[in-house]
């Protein structure tokens, strides 16, 4: 069942970042079958069109690479001179080495502050104006239950994902009066290909974990939901956790 929003969805576009990967490519496609028009940004436009097929008046490819500035301000012209407008952003990529709390790594430390942090805001400051001429913009970050509670030694992913928890809260503040809100999603494990890799390890099956598409509805959800209904955090969890 569709949720109730504010007015029609059909047209609106959502630029989506980090949509060659499993969650990524959910939305996307998610998205379409609901009738949005797509702006998608990937170092492999080539593996777009292999997903997705070739573009459409309903769909276009741009380069984009999160450590390259010009990247992302090239991509966001490029879905206005096609589209006109820009309703929403996902900020989905994932990725990023690991830094353990005693590893001495800045660079590794530095790559997932770029990718969760640095990009997703830099993504939202360029489609700002956009969000706030649509009425009713939404910036949607594809954040992790590491931005809610720590189990691991891995706190570069954990700070990093904490501190874009806290961007998402910063950018609906900031978009409230102007008809925009922010939420960020924040699952556990979620079968994508990498994770099913770790499945044994974790004695977990790939079934028990969330399906991408799951994640995708929720995507969805947070973008119709109208401007009276607003969800700044949205958890879920595929095991038993007090609170999650």
């Amino acid at each position: 069942m569709l949720i109730a929003s504010d007015n029609d969805e059909s047209g609106r576009v959502i630029l989506v970042s980090g949509s060659d990967g499993g969650i990524g490519s959910a939305i996307v496609e998610n998205l379409i079958t609901h009738g949005y028009r797509v702006s998608l940004g990937s170092l492999d436009t080539g593996l777009l069109e292999t997903k997705f097929g070739p573009e459409a008046p309903n769909k276009i490819y741009h380069f984009f690479d999160a450590f390259d500035k010009e990247s992302a301000t090239h991509w966001v012209s490029k879905t206005t001179e096609v589209f006109g407008r820009i309703d929403g952003l996902v900020n989905a990529i994932g990725g990023g080495g690991r830094v353990a709390m005693m590893d001495d790594n800045d660079q590794a430390l530095d790559e997932v502050w770029e990718l969760f942090v640095k990009t997703p805001l830099r993504l939202t400051r360029l489609c700002m104006p956009y969000l706030e001429k649509s009425g009713r913009g939404r910036v949607v970050n594809i954040a992790s239950l590491a931005a809610k509670r720590i189990r691991n030694v891995t706190v570069g992913y954990g700070a990093a994902k904490f501190a874009q928890l806290g961007l998402t809260h910063a950018t609906r503040t900031y978009g409230w009066e102007k008809g925009i809100r922010a939420t960020a999603i924040c699952p556990g494990w979620v079968g994508t290909a990498k994770s099913v890799e770790k499945a044994a390890n974790l004695k977990m099956l790939p079934d028990e974990m969330t399906h991408p598409s799951t994640i995708a509805h929720m995507v969805r959800t947070a973008i119709e939901l109208p401007n009276n209904a607003s969800m700044a955090e949205m958890v879920i969890n595929c095991e038993f956790e007090d609170l999650f």
